[in-house]
């Protein structure tokens, strides 16, 4: 499973890229505006700054919500580097917009998907990911998990190549059970991906060696 990081902190990116595990970071409007980064020529700096850290992909949200807008904000983010991802949202002139860069070659990312009917229109358009929101489901008493494993079950069934990115992962249990699951990719804060280093027995039995290696040398 891929290690996506849910941030706009270039702080953050690069601890996650120094702990070598990360795979690629999600962003949204709400994250950039959380880090202070306002203004389109300031945002897409932004964006290239992100990419000059991490060697996979990053995804940009659009703005836009017709179609023709679409079009033109998407290929404008595409044209900042090669690893960007242009994010789409989980509407309908968003589905005619995936299959527009599908054909060009332009990955894609479906956004602010809640159903397995969302995520099998969003393949059928060509999508490279889709990003079902598993914590705002949980938020609303609905268990996300489910939803992940509706899309494993029908993309295997019919061989899409639509990669499913569980995203709003809001702790170390969600990014477990999309393993188990077999969610593609998790995206996620930083400290639910650093949460999956601790356990209790770890820090005692460190502590023990350690202790065990002072008295041995201090004789």
């Amino acid at each position: 499973m891929k290690f996506f990081i849910d941030t706009a902190s270039l702080k953050d990116i690069q601890e996650a890229q120094d702990l070598g595990i990360l795979d690629g970071v999600t962003t949204n409007p709400s994250l950039m505006a959380k880090e202070g980064i306002s203004g389109k020529n300031n945002i897409m700096r932004h964006y290239k700054a992100i990419c000059d850290i991490v060697d996979g992909d990053v995804s940009a949200e659009v703005i836009a919500t017709t179609f023709e807008e679409m079009i033109a904000e998407g290929e404008e983010l595409a044209e900042i580097d090669e690893q960007i991802v242009v994010k789409i949202p989980m509407i309908k002139d968003g589905i005619k917009a995936i299959k527009y860069f599908s054909e060009r070659g332009i990955k894609t990312n479906c956004t602010l998907v809640f159903s397995a009917g969302q995520a099998l229109l969003a393949a059928k358009a060509g999508a490279t990911y889709v990003s079902p929101f598993v914590g705002r489901l949980d938020d609303i008493s609905s268990d996300g998990m489910i939803l992940i494993e509706d899309i494993r079950t029908i993309y295997d069934n019919y061989g899409f190549e639509t990669q499913i990115l569980a995203a709003s992962v809001r702790h170390p249990l969600h990014i477990l059970q999309c393993a188990k699951i077999g969610s593609d990719v998790m995206t996620g804060p930083l400290s639910a991906i650093m949460a999956l280093l601790n356990h209790p027995l770890t820090d005692s039995g460190l502590a023990k060696f350690l202790a065990d290696h002072a008295k041995a040398n201090a004789k």
